[in-house]
């Protein structure tokens, strides 16, 4: 698969670029994974290629880091900018998790954007976090550092309710009391107990142009996503807006809400035995956690149609 590499020293924003075979004026930013180079992102973008008949630019944050503390939006304007003089004339942008997050952000920044798929998202801008190894803590959260910043300055966030160490020694209990290999439900909520979400800390989701899908489970343990889903279908309810809204919410999916075609890319043995390894609703509910995944290869590979 022909690759260009970026880096931001050099082009202002970290990423690859990977190119359809067949000719094409449409285009997805893909975030995934700790790289725009990893499993992840490849797996991305050869279902992407396939199944959505587009060009793929990869971004991340960093070369192999999937922290993120104020990672400038204006990397996307730059990545547009890329994707443009390439003759591209339809653009999106895909996300998961964090990124799903961070792709609602960028959407509602850049009217370019016009089909935005965001993956177990928040409705609000994190605070910023490392996978640094301080300490021994797998992740800990900034010190003042919104996840995404504009014109230099962080955006405001709603900040977690522990601080280091203490952070990574409540996400610890929290997955080992659950079952789980990760999880943060309880801190995200805890976190907007201590700290009521302000109206300055919300996605501006009534920005966003065009086609918006936002995808959840209620089984999700690293954040109520499906609540955070249905926030920004109330905001956009009292809210002038020109995008189209879908919220595909399913009872059983856990955090890796992907279409089960693209998981199999990801991991062509075992993509069903990481979910149950990571999650215990992906244990004790397998039927139904691939039956939304099944759901959602149909169901994303006709929106990429239209």
């Amino acid at each position: 698969m022909e690759k260009q590499v970026f880096s931001v020293e050099r082009d202002g924003f970290c990423g690859a670029f990977y190119r359809n075979p067949s000719p094409t004026r449409k285009a997805m930013i893909l975030m995934l994974g700790d790289s725009a180079e990893d499993r992840m992102a490849v797996s991305g973008a050869k279902w992407l290629h396939r199944y959505g008949g587009c060009h793929v630019l990869a971004m991340s944050a960093a070369k192999n880091d999937y922290g993120h503390h104020n990672y400038p939006l204006e990397r996307f304007g730059r990545a547009i900018a890329f994707l443009k003089a390439q003759g591209c004339e339809k653009l999106g942008v895909i996300g998961a998790s964090t990124t799903g997050m961070l792709a609602l952000i960028a959407a509602s920044y850049y009217p370019e954007l016009t089909l935005t798929i965001a993956i177990s998202p928040s409705d609000f801008v994190m605070e910023g976090f490392y996978r640094d190894g301080k300490d021994g803590a797998a992740e800990r959260p900034g010190d003042g550092e919104s996840t995404v910043s504009w014109e230099g300055k962080p955006l405001p966030y709603l900040p977690f309710a522990y601080r280091h160490p203490e952070y990574w020694q409540k996400l610890t209990e929290e997955a080992r009391t659950g079952g789980d290999k990760a999880a943060s439900r309880k801190m995200f909520d805890e976190s907007e107990r201590r700290h009521p979400l302000q109206e300055a800390e919300k996605i501006k989701v009534e920005n966003i142009r065009g086609r918006v899908v936002c995808i959840g489970a209620e089984d999700d343990v690293l954040w109520d996503t499906c609540r955070y889903i249905r926030r920004m279908e109330a905001r956009l309810a009292e809210t002038p807006h020109d995008c189209v809204f879908d919220a595909w919410l399913y009872q059983y999916g856990t955090h890796f809400a992907f279409p089960e075609s693209m998981l199999r890319l990801m991991l062509p043995v075992g993509s069903g035995l990481l979910v149950k390894l990571m999650f215990r609703a992906g244990r004790e509910h397998p039927k139904e956690c691939r039956s939304t995944r099944l759901d959602l290869d149909r169901r994303l590979r006709a929106l990429l149609r239209e």
